[in-house]
């Protein structure tokens, strides 16, 4: 984290009990953002808080301390049982909900809380086990989190904390009846500690939080730019052929650490990760459909540097605090301006630099002039270098099936197939993200 990214606040002014400190330390916080600046001197206080501020600028830490110091320094109701969260925040993903969950076992290391997460996908007995069992801490999606409140596997009588996190993407995937339906079983909001955070306090969040919060305090932490100015955008104008053999020039020069690949369909990200492989690069795709068990295991081989390329869609373009990535390439890029700041906030996280480069081919470059007036500047363009473009290897199966040789693949003698249609969008699905 640079010093250009931090206040002059440091985290032994705030008062905070020896314990919470003591793993502070061994972290390597010394001082807070601005975010966690402004949040935890409120919420420390006993103030509910609404926050705006981008991915990567330390709200997870700020909601987390703020939670744990509520729990270590006020005792736990009269009669509460063991099975009765004491503190909840709900993640709209269950990505988000993992890393929420190994920043409050970092944090938590020395307050003897019990800290347990449940999500979707994979782990239904042994979640709903562990959280009969023991739990102070509720981390969690909201469907999971329902379906074992409505078996009775514990209640939110005891509840003293709650955080809602992205909750703008609530919203996005239709969960918000989920939330509502979850804050009105808990205590009034009076009797709790409510934080929210948001990329925008849009009405319909604000709209949110006065029903739900008890006279929320706004702070906003907003960049000169939308896109942090530490990240160096290109653009390349590439024909729908020369994509492959464009990103197979630029891994040659770039010579990148971890790079993420963002594709707007499943399939596009299929075809793309079989070219990769088939040219010699270990890599990926991480979507919506892939097993919980996998996705994890990508993801850590990602984090851990073991995999150096991974290919996604925009499920992985929020809620992920993946460490160093150096580049992010938009293979194709997002018909929605937003996620195209989500996707390149991937990278230059916590004051630190990145690049993002972006293909702005035949099926995909309308959507750049949207971008551009989003992000409130022109991204700078970059000539494809025919010297730049790599022949690729055709998969081996693609060449069968197209009857091809196998270095003829697109870009120079025939074209990818499965091209998405123009104007297309991907299909979200909450069900998918949760």
């Amino acid at each position: 984290m640079s010093d250009k990214h931090l206040t002059k606040i440091s985290f032994s002014q705030l008062n905070l009990p020896a314990q919470l400190n003591q793993a502070i330390d061994e972290i390597g916080f010394s001082y807070c953002t601005p975010i966690q600046a402004q949040a935890l001197q409120l919420a420390l206080a006993g103030h509910d808080v609404c926050g705006q501020s981008q991915t990567g600028t330390g709200k997870t830490a700020a909601f987390l301390i703020a939670m744990l110091n509520r729990l270590i320094t006020q005792p736990a109701p009269a009669g509460r049982r063991s099975n009765q969260p004491r503190a909840i925040a709900i993640a709209p993903t269950r990505e988000l909900a993992l890393q929420i969950h190994k920043d409050a076992l970092a944090l938590g290391k020395h307050c003897g809380l019990h800290i347990e997460v449940v999500y979707g996908g994979t782990g239904y007995r042994e979640q709903r086990e562990t959280v009969a069992q023991a739990v102070d801490i509720l981390i969690g999606t909201p469907g999971r989190i329902i379906d074992y409140f409505k078996q009775h596997v514990f209640d939110f009588k005891a509840i003293e904390v709650v955080v809602l996190d992205e909750a703008d993407r609530m919203f996005d995937l239709g969960f918000i009846k989920d939330i509502r339906f979850l804050l009105r079983r808990m205590p009034p909001p009076a009797k709790r500690l409510n934080m929210l955070f948001s990329a925008t306090l849009s009405h319909r969040v604000m709209e949110l939080a006065y029903e739900h919060m008890n006279h929320p305090q706004q702070i906003r932490v907003e960049r000169e730019s939308i896109t942090a100015e530490n990240i160096k955008q290109v653009v390349y104008y590439t024909s729908n052929d020369e994509k492959i053999p464009l990103l197979l020039g630029l891994m040659k020069r770039l010579e990148p650490k971890r790079i993420l690949v963002f594709v707007n369909t499943k399939e596009a990200g299929n075809l793309l990760s079989e070219y990769l492989c088939a040219n010699g690069i270990d890599a990926a795709i991480l979507s919506g459909d892939v097993p919980q068990k996998k996705r994890i295991s990508l993801l850590s081989r990602f984090s851990e540097g073991d995999l150096p390329l991974l290919v996604a869609t925009d499920v992985a373009a929020r809620g992920l605090h993946i460490p160093d990535v150096s580049h992010v390439i938009n293979y194709d890029l997002p018909q929605d301006p937003e996620d195209y700041v989500h996707r390149i906030g991937r990278t230059a996280r916590a004051g630190a630099s990145g690049d993002a480069i972006s293909f702005a081919c035949e099926t995909y470059a309308f959507s750049l002039p949207e971008i551009e007036v989003y992000i409130g500047h022109k991204i700078p363009a970059s000539a494809v270098d025919r010297d730049l473009l790599v022949t690729p290897n055709v998969p081996a199966n693609i060449a069968a099936a197209t009857g091809r040789d196998r270095r003829g693949g697109p870009g120079r003698g025939g074209r990818p197939p499965r091209r998405p249609r123009r104007g297309a969008r991907p299909h979200h699905s909450g069900a998918l993200q949760e």
